[in-house]
């Protein structure tokens, strides 16, 4: 009998896990706060053997550096929301990380429009 494919990425998808998640908390409970009512999570990544993940998020506010500091505020607080909702024994650290790719991907367009 053939065995079935086992999927080793465990990593990706802790990493997926925990972004599905964070994006519903972040929306259900700081859809009210002004500075992180714009931010949207893009991707996600699991370092040190799941004990870490990080969150790459991105927002078109352009105050990278005020909403940084207020998701860095409030982690701790994710992170013990994130610990009731998922079905794990250990709940790995996150930090979040401004994803510049939109930024990047803007101004080689207007490099090119320039030509």
């Amino acid at each position: 009998m053939p065995t079935k494919p086992r999927n080793t990425n465990r990593g990706e998808r802790i990493a997926s896990k925990v972004q599905t998640i964070v994006s519903e908390i972040l929306r259900e409970k700081y859809s009210e706060d002004k500075i992180l009512s714009g931010v949207s999570l893009s991707g996600s990544d699991s370092r040190g053997g799941l004990q870490f993940v990080r969150l790459y998020y991105y927002t078109h506010t352009g105050k990278s550096d005020t909403i940084q500091k207020r998701l860095d505020e409030v982690t701790k607080t994710i992170r013990f929301e994130l610990a009731s909702r998922m079905d794990q024994k250990y709940v790995p650290e996150i930090k979040f990380t401004y994803d510049d790719t939109l930024d990047r991907a803007n101004r080689i367009d207007e490099l090119l429009k320039n030509l």
